[in-house]
């Protein structure tokens, strides 16, 4: 390509992981509809650090590392695009119920997709399964430049334009900027946003496990003293065999770092402990990876010619595996606020119309973020009278239909 035909353009999206991509090819539809709308997509790094697994013929490496819990809300995006049955679909793994307990106590909720009438609560899918599908559409589409050998060195306003230099030297300017890059995003830090932050002083240990049992399509989750340990069901479809698990393992760092060193047997046995043996013995676990939970909140989303989206605007914590479903919200809500500001002639990059997206996620956003810090934080407290009322709350919900059907449409995304 040459530097002249990737000059100039109305959007830029910076960021290639599924939020970013998602909004790409949300846009390009608002580009077909309206001839002159043109697009760029910078993903810059997007390789996965699994070349080690890549090298592993056993089944339990054979499933990527990283996978979310993906809402009917986000379903219903991904099948709005053309990509749920054909692309994604075929690799996901329902899961029908989900059921939580303390484990430091005698507490517990079980939730069922029949008793809101549906047929799932949703999906595990892995996260390149998406990726690849949102790519593989966007290849299709000759309304956007896709980026993929070069990051952002520099961000800097120039007039009314968003201006980016890349590593390989190329210039990119457009009239509205959005940043889809990441929680550590780069586009954020230089444009002075204000984050809130703060450590959960936690790390998560994932990894894909084969279990003796069949996790029989329920996402299950335990609260342990030092954190929440979930397995969210995974499906070989070679076969259908259901013992394979992808697991969230969230403690302190001394713990994680001790249990990340420890060899698979070992491993396999204090995980099948700490899950209280509900699915039997764990057989096989894959390769460790470990990060550290952070909690953070852009006091804004948005400055003239900017937005942020997705981890870039905001992360929590993923006892609830909401983050990518709230990130796949941002875009839709976003793209659906620049349609409608064409359709009435309006300038789109203003503060003014970007605004209107901020209104619309930003309570939503919160609601959450404060909804998973409570459960952090109730059900890591040893307080006799927090453990009481946490157990009683569980039971207390648990036997109350209408409060247990809210609960589950909200975290459905309905």
């Amino acid at each position: 390509m040459k530097q002249a035909q990737l000059t100039d353009f109305d959007v830029i999206i910076v960021g290639g992981g599924m939020v970013g991509l998602s909004m790409a090819l949300l846009l390009t539809r608002l580009a077909q509809q309206t001839k002159s709308f043109s697009l760029a997509l910078i993903e810059g790094d997007t390789s996965i650090s699994n070349t080690e697994t890549d090298q592993q013929t056993d089944r339990v490496n054979s499933f990527n590392p990283r996978v979310s819990a993906l809402t009917i809300a986000s379903q219903s995006l991904f099948d709005s695009l053309g990509l749920w049955q054909e692309k994604i679909a075929q690799r996901a793994c329902p899961y029908e119920n989900m059921y939580v307990w303390d484990a430091e106590g005698t507490g517990n909720i079980s939730f069922s997709a029949l008793d809101i009438h549906q047929e799932v609560l949703g999906h595990i899918v892995e996260n390149n399964i998406v990726s690849d599908a949102l790519r593989e559409a966007l290849q299709e589409e000759s309304a956007i430049r896709v980026l993929s050998a070069s990051q952002v060195s520099s961000y800097r306003r120039q007039g009314e334009y968003q201006r980016l230099s890349l590593t390989d030297g190329t210039e990119l300017q457009a009239k509205l900027l959005i940043a889809a890059d990441g929680a550590n995003s780069f586009i954020r830090q230089e444009a002075g946003f204000e984050v809130k932050a703060w450590s959960y002083e936690q790390q998560a240990i994932v990894s894909t496990v084969q279990t003796e049992k069949s996790h029989e399509y329920t996402a299950s989750q335990c609260f342990l003293s030092s954190g929440p340990l979930a397995f969210l069901p995974l499906l070989n479809r070679e076969n259908n065999e259901q013992c394979y698990s992808s697991i969230v393992w969230s403690c302190d760092p001394e713990q994680a770092q001790a249990f990340m060193a420890l060899e698979e047997p070992d491993f396999n046995r204090a995980l099948q402990a700490a899950f209280e043996h509900k699915y039997g013995s764990v057989i096989a676990s894959g390769k460790r990876f470990c990060f550290p939970l952070w909690q953070r909140h852009a006091t804004s989303y948005v400055q003239s010619g900017l937005a942020l989206i997705g981890d870039a605007a905001h992360t929590i914590h993923p006892l609830a595996g909401q983050g990518v479903n709230l990130g796949l919200s941002d875009a839709q809500c976003l793209a659906e606020v620049l349609g409608r500001a064409l359709d009435k002639g309006e300038d789109f990059s203003t503060e003014q119309v970007l605004s209107r997206y901020q209104r619309q996620r930003k309570v939503h956003n919160l609601g959450m973020m404060a909804l998973m810090e409570a459960f952090k934080r109730g059900f890591a407290s040893d307080d006799l009278m927090m453990r009481w009322l946490r157990n009683t709350g569980m039971d207390l919900v648990d036997s109350t239909a209408p409060v247990k059907q809210q609960l589950m449409k909200r975290a459905m995304g309905l």
